[in-house]
């Protein structure tokens, strides 16, 4: 006899079955059947009021015109208000407006240039969705049904998956290991170095370094048995330093982290506030040229009356502007980041907006500046048969041929330095690079391993003392997070579950892999698949093929069907493979066996200041430039 048992919470549905089963109880549908379970597309409860407001306006009208953002999630949201639109008034012609900021100008344009819905955007994002949400839903599933076994702080814990999450932890692991593995190896150099008018001339071996200390002990003496060192060679010219490119998303998010300590997400943040209020263009964009047809030097004029950089902006129009550069990518969608119009000492400004707004200005009045000019002299010498050279943007005085004295140094071996932990800076750009995530999901994903407790924030300044209290030591939280549940409740500057701003600590903020998130991404790559979930090649792949659909290379189907048979058989393998996985978790974290130490530093055997004037110094002046689609859920 087949008996239905209904529960009034899933808590007590859960034991019950246990208990009746004998711990037999199996749950439907199992996570593999994920992969190809039906799915329905639903209005979440507090949209359905906005989704009725749609049909019943539509009702009345003749057109719809679409104001989303222009990129592919914009594209994608369209078409929901399409639809909703449509159930009001299947007769309605649909437009969408293509814009990038708010002001007037810029609005009437796109009102009067209305293109068509781009179907091939929608369908990429469609088929992204979908595959999130099936590749994710089953794999958190698998992961936390089968560790749960292995009892403590997991057996109530929620294990997530997301193909974007563990490529973005991947990373912070290898640096990891990578540190953890660096042995140090002592070596030795010869450095020349001359001080003449208080300024120092340090001139670099041409052998650069030796790991034989007697070697260098040799040579050096030799160059002291010499006397002198003869100038051979002296060679100046113009040099320049390039001005930045026009300001694309990632490197928003790269500088923020790296010089405003500022989180890539607490950047975006700001970045979409000032876009809303018509500060500044649209944050999210790939494009880093500006269209030849825009008006650069009104917008240079507009802050003009700043009191910190109005006279260098007034300046460029005066007779300075120079066009900017033009970098290699354009998303076709937006252009490069930059301010529409004037945010003065009245304006209502959080701190984090003031620096975002100041920073995308300098940048701005940079890209429309000329490049830095300078004078690069280069200088070889001879010291005994050694040779050595020296450069600088400086100006010399010099003569081929000049005899030069040099007195003895010391002998100071020292070692090659270790690499760090990655920063936020660091792992953008490996995201960027790797093809993990969009410019507008980047910061998203490296906020949810840290939600998840893969990974804490420490300050770099400290973590000498702390680096015992990282993944050979650190557990996981010991209360679930459950779902995809949302941001709130993160803990002080330090806790866990929360994260440590660079605001709260200090200094350069990196990013340690907990137990946890080792245990994953080595159970993973133990199991010896042709690619693991923990390296960043399936996701690259679909982010690829995802562009296909826009080109209209390929359809939604196709890559749909692709994708998750490559999924699947990932998944049927791990749990053939699940043992491998527990192992790791089960037992103490082990270094790989291989090890890098492919790092080098600094130049050693410092001979004492040469008492002979070798070079005249002058400085060189230089010009300062300074998701929202519906909730998906299975049937």
């Amino acid at each position: 006899m087949r008996i239905l048992c209904v529960a009034e919470k899933p808590s007590i549905a859960k034991a019950v079955a246990e208990h009746l089963s004998g711990g037999r109880s199996e749950t439907a549908p199992t996570p593999e059947r994920l992969f190809d379970a039906p799915v329905n597309t639903v209005i979440a409860d507090d949209k359905k009021d906005i989704a009725q407001n749609i049909e019943t306006q539509a009702r009345s009208s003749q057109g719809l015109c679409i104001w989303t953002d222009c990129d592919r999630e914009g594209e994608h949201i369209g078409h929901e208000i399409r639809e909703a639109a449509r159930k009001g008034n299947a007769a309605l012609t649909v437009k969408r407006a293509r814009f990038s900021n708010i002001e007037r100008a810029h609005i009437l344009h796109a009102a009067r240039h209305l293109v068509m819905l781009d179907d091939k955007q929608v369908n990429a994002v469609a088929a992204r969705i979908e595959l999130d949400l099936r590749i994710g839903y089953a794999f958190t599933r698998f992961l936390s049904n089968n560790l749960k076994s292995l009892g403590g702080p997991l057996a109530n814990l929620v294990i997530s998956y997301g193909s974007c999450q563990f490529p973005t932890l991947g990373f912070v692991v290898d640096r990891y290991f990578r540190v953890k593995n660096f042995k140090p190896e002592t070596f030795w150099s010869i450095k020349v170095k001359h001080k003449m008018d208080g300024i120092d001339v340090n001139f670099s071996w041409s052998r650069n370094r030796l790991f034989d200390r007697a070697s260098v002990i040799i040579l050096y003496e030799r160059c002291l048995a010499a006397k002198t060192a003869v100038v051979t060679k002296v060679q100046e010219k113009p040099t320049k330093k390039w001005k930045p490119l026009p300001l694309t998303t990632v490197e928003l998010q790269k500088m923020s982290t790296r010089f405003l300590r500022m989180t890539g997400q607490q950047a975006m943040t700001a970045a979409e506030s000032l876009y809303n209020k018509g500060f500044i263009s649209y944050p999210r964009t790939e494009t880093d040229r500006f269209d030849k047809g825009m008006n650069l030097r009104a917008l240079v004029q507009k802050q003009a009356q700043d009191n910190r950089w109005g006279t260098f902006a007034q300046n460029l129009t005066n007779g300075g502007f120079q066009q900017p550069r033009e970098g290699r990518h354009d998303d076709k969608a937006h252009p490069p980041i930059h301010p529409i119009t004037y945010a003065g000492p009245s304006a209502a400004l959080n701190e984090f907006e003031k620096k975002i707004y100041e920073f995308v200005v300098r940048r701005f009045l940079a890209c429309c500046s000329e490049d830095a000019k300078g004078v690069a002299t280069d200088v070889d010498i001879l010291y005994g048969e050694e040779s050595f050279h020296a450069h600088g943007v400086i100006v010399l005085e010099l003569h081929i041929g000049r005899a030069l004295r040099a007195k003895r140094g010391h002998d100071d071996g020292r070692k090659d330095s270790s690499p760090s932990y990655l920063t936020e800076a660091d792992l953008i750009a490996l995201m960027d690079a790797n093809g993990i995530g969009t410019d507008a999901t980047m910061a998203e994903h490296i906020q949810k391993i840290q939600d998840r407790d893969y990974v804490r924030t420490v300050p770099r300044s400290g973590r000498q003392g702390d680096e015992e209290d990282d993944a050979e030591n650190v557990d996981e939280a010991p209360a679930a997070r459950g779902g995809r549940g949302g941001r709130g409740g993160r803990g002080g500057a330090r806790g866990r579950g929360g994260r440590a701003t660079p605001q709260a600590r200090g200094g350069v903020i990196e990013f340690i892999p907990t137990r946890l998130g080792v245990a994953l991404i080595q159970g993973f790559d133990r199991m010896n698949f042709e690619t693991s979930l923990g390296k960043p090649f399936l996701r690259k792949e679909m982010e690829l093929k995802m562009k296909a659909i826009c080109d209209g290379h390929t359809t939604k189907q196709v890559v749909l069907h692709e994708s998750i048979s490559q999924y699947r058989r990932v998944y049927n393998q791990s749990q053939e493979k699940l043992n491998v996985l527990k192992a790791v978790r089960a037992h103490p974290i082990t270094a790989p066996s291989f090890c890098y130490n492919t790092y080098s530093t600094m130049l050693l055997v410092d001979p004492e200041p040469l008492t002979d004037h070798l070079c005249r110094f002058e400085k060189v002046v230089q010009q300062a430039s300074y998701e929202k689609p519906r909730d998906w859920q299975f049937a």
